[in-house]
């Protein structure tokens, strides 16, 4: 006797899944910004105090949007290239913008891209926040996975606004620091 199972609805409990599906594609187009962006500043600073210190931050953002995908998969949302693409393309537009030299870089372009990758960390760190809360009710989805994508997130800010200082610093500043 050969039955045709139906598979079983996943229980998501409670959560709008085509709002979530909008929600976490919306993360995928930035998570691919950012990690455009991050690879692009890491290689940029290769070689430098700056870039040594990336390359570890550049690395684990890759790894947080491939973490993301696979959630994706988890909760089954699809992924809308559409967005992928916009988010590629955004990333790369911005790096059109002048930033006050022409044949080199200028140091007001680092300034910028770590205050957009700053920005691309505190909305993923939100995106982590926003899961960790849905999975007290939403079995697919694993607390302590979260627990740890939200604190590396947390460290990789740090970073981030160790080195946006530093270089705000150096490239704005005609001397050192005010004492006073």
């Amino acid at each position: 006797m050969n039955r045709l199972r139906t598979p079983r609805p996943r229980d998501t409990g409670g959560t709008d899944t085509k709002l979530l599906g909008i929600y976490l594609n919306d993360h995928l187009a930035g998570a691919t910004a950012g990690t455009e962006r991050a690879g692009h500043l890491a290689r940029s600073t290769r070689g430098s105090a700056l870039g040594q210190a990336l390359g570890p931050v550049a690395a684990e953002i890759r790894e947080d949007r491939a973490t993301l995908l696979g959630i994706m998969r988890d909760l089954d949302v699809p992924v809308r290239r559409a967005k992928v693409c916009a988010g590629w393309a955004a990333e790369k537009a911005a790096r059109l913008k002048a930033n006050g030299r022409l044949v080199r870089r200028s140091p007001l372009s680092t300034v910028l891209e770590l205050e957009a990758l700053r920005l691309g960390v505190e909305g993923k760190a939100s995106l982590w926040l926003t899961l960790r809360r849905l999975a007290t009710t939403d079995p697919r989805l694993d607390p302590g996975r979260l627990d740890a994508l939200l604190d590396r997130a947390r460290r990789q800010q740090d970073t981030v606004e160790e080195w946006r200082i530093r270089q705000v610093d150096a490239a704005l500043r005609t001397t050192g620091p005010e004492s006073g």
